[in-house]
């Protein structure tokens, strides 16, 4: 080796450690300044609703006091305090009235993003999910738009689930992670009859990254069409996904049309199989889930679907629905279940 390459290692691990240096302290430079700027839209809040309490007629406080406001900042500090900003910043300190409840892992889009959401139960669950799993803004707001909260909250054990998200319980179940209905808007796609299941699993594969927010946080891709071999049968799994909270494998079969026994009998003999031919000692048991376009009423209450505890059925569409369409469709799968329950 010659003195020239020694020479050449020595200046690249150098260079490697000065590039770190640099890059953590843009990182904690960057999270100063959105803290300060945070505290300083909370403050600017707090100040605009204060002074409208103090006898100011509101309709004229909205009309001028805040045009006026946006006018000479605007003239001082540039763009970004706008009427709309400056009633954002109001309702900012309304909804957060206490500053020591604003969190530094937060920026002031996540906020705005925050202060749309009516429901404290709701608003308190995106923040330390947001947290959690490291969403952005982007992808904070699809979550929020997509009902991601009220659709977590219809799974199939609701009350463990409401715990999670109030009181962030340490033992972790699979209902906490699996979603009814899973919202594929991204795939802007046309619920054509003749697309056939391999287009839509193609289509999840080009949007992977969408998928994965939409599944949620902990599943991680590990294959798609995974060959199991079993005695002289070769059997291809859709797609399997490993979850590192539940430290378990997750194997998702796409079905377009509506649920069959056919369907739900293929997924519980892929679980077995699975768990006798893949799974490592130390995961825990395999889970399933058939994403389907049309659930079937009957299969849900009447076959191994309704309970089992590796076995799940969910809906997928293509739009994101109406908060009344979530609500007409949590109450339909609230009926099954507890019908189901009572047969039992």
């Amino acid at each position: 080796m010659s003195d020239n390459t020694i020479v050449s290692g020595n200046n690249n691990e150098l260079y490697e450690q000065i590039r770190n240096i640099l890059l953590t302290s843009r990182q904690k430079a960057y999270s100063a300044v959105n803290e300060a700027m945070v505290q300083a839209y909370w403050l600017i809040g707090k100040t605009i609703v204060e002074d409208e309490q103090n006898g100011h007629n509101r309709a004229e406080y909205g009309k001028e006091t805040l045009q006026f406001l946006s006018a000479k900042l605007t003239e001082e500090f540039g763009k970004g305090f706008s009427v709309r900003t400056l009633q954002q910043l109001k309702k900012f300190y309304i909804v957060y009235p206490n500053t020591n409840a604003l969190r530094s892992q937060l920026n002031w889009t996540h906020y705005r993003n925050l202060i749309k959401v009516k429901s404290d139960e709701a608003r308190s669950w995106y923040e330390e999910e947001t947290i959690k799993s490291q969403w952005s803004s982007r992808q904070l707001e699809r979550q929020i738009s997509a009902l991601y909260y009220e659709r977590l909250l219809s799974s199939r054990e609701k009350a463990p689930v409401i715990e999670e998200a109030e009181q962030k319980l340490s033992k972790v179940t699979p209902e906490e992670f699996i979603r009814d209905p899973y919202v594929l808007e991204f795939l802007k796609v046309k619920e054509y009859p003749s697309l056939r299941e391999s287009e839509l699993e193609q289509a999840l594969i080009d949007h992977l990254q969408e998928f994965l927010l939409e599944l949620g946080r902990g599943f991680c891709f590990v294959a798609r069409q995974k060959l199991m071999r079993f005695d002289d049968d070769d059997f291809y799994l859709d797609l399997v996904f490993y979850h590192s909270v539940l430290k378990c494998y997750i194997l998702i079969d796409l079905k377009i049309g509506k649920l069959t026994h056919q369907d739900v009998g293929q997924m519980d003999s892929y679980i077995r199989m699975f768990d006798a031919l893949q799974k490592n000692e130390d995961d825990n048991p395999t889970l399933g889930i058939i994403l389907c376009s049309e659930p079937n009423e009957t299969i849900a209450k009447y076959s191994i679907l309704n309970d089992s505890k590796q076995l799940f059925a969910s809906k997928y569409i293509y739009n994101i629905p109406t908060v009344e369409e979530l609500q007409d469709y949590i109450n339909d799968q609230r009926r099954i279940f507890e019908e189901g329950e009572g047969n039992q």
